[in-house]
């Protein structure tokens, strides 16, 4: 899908967690090649703060409806303004950016690793997984039981494993320490969150040989590749997250 500039229409604004909340947009695209993995730019009106657009994955899309969603945090004036969004709002949005997940083969057993607000485009990712036959495993790590986001949702698409650093909800500790790892094998690791998390992830892919592609969480100001915040040092050279990315084979990455 060729990217666009497009106001959407706010359907709901759900607060999923503190500080946490799920924006649904009526995008009034009906089956439109939206891929797991990519991202939009939302502009914030009303403050010379928040003068940049706003990064936000694919967090889900029904594409029989047009509807796109959102997951949020409040982590600055952006976001803050962006959680008053209500229903019939309309907001500006620049869509889809950036390349997307590589779907796995038939048959094979696949493992989507998220940390916090880092699950954002795992659930959509693991729909599209599921669609193609394939019970995808989801692991999820958080600090403590009151920040684990929507797991009712991902447990509709696949099995669910949590860890919670003060071991207040599932296993204690971090997603690398989980149990999964050491009973189960997995042909494809897909990962997103914080990067000394997915730093983890990857050095335990590379250790099992397993294949991996991880998310980047990076300041992407513009989306286009102009602005160059967003440069990542690569095997490849020095390439930007927004147009690159987000989506990197961990090989391709001098971590």
């Amino acid at each position: 899908m060729t990217r666009q500039i497009r106001d959407v229409k706010v359907l709901n604004n759900r607060e999923i967690s503190k500080g946490v909340f799920i924006l649904d947009l009526s995008t009034g695209l009906v089956d439109a090649a939206i891929e797991p993995g990519q991202f939009v730019q939302v502009k914030i009106e009303g403050s010379r703060e928040t003068f940049l657009r706003r990064p936000f994955s694919v967090h889900d899309y029904d594409a029989s409806t047009g509807i796109l969603s959102l997951l949020v945090q409040v982590a600055g004036p952006g976001s803050l303004k962006l959680s008053g969004a209500g229903k019939g709002d309309s907001l500006n949005i620049v869509f889809p950016l950036g390349n997307s997940f590589t779907l796995p083969l038939n048959g094979e057993r696949v493992l989507l690793v998220g940390g916090g607000c880092g699950v954002a485009p795992l659930l959509y990712l693991g729909k599209r997984i599921r669609k193609a036959g394939i019970e995808p495993q989801f692991l999820l790590g958080f600090r403590e039981s009151r920040s684990v986001l929507e797991t009712g949702e991902y447990e509709l698409v696949g099995k669910v494993s949590i860890t919670t650093e003060d071991g207040s909800m599932g296993e204690k500790g971090f997603v690398t320490q989980h149990s999964v790892l050491s009973v189960d094998s997995f042909d494809r690791i897909y990962c997103c969150g914080p990067e000394p998390m997915m730093k983890a992830v990857a050095a335990y892919a590379l250790r099992t040989d397993t294949w991996c592609e991880v998310s980047l969480e990076h300041l992407m100001a513009c989306g286009f590749g102009v602005c160059l915040c967003c440069v990542v040092d690569t095997t490849a050279g020095n390439l930007c997250t927004c147009t690159d990315g987000p989506v990197f084979n961990i090989k391709n990455l001098k971590w």
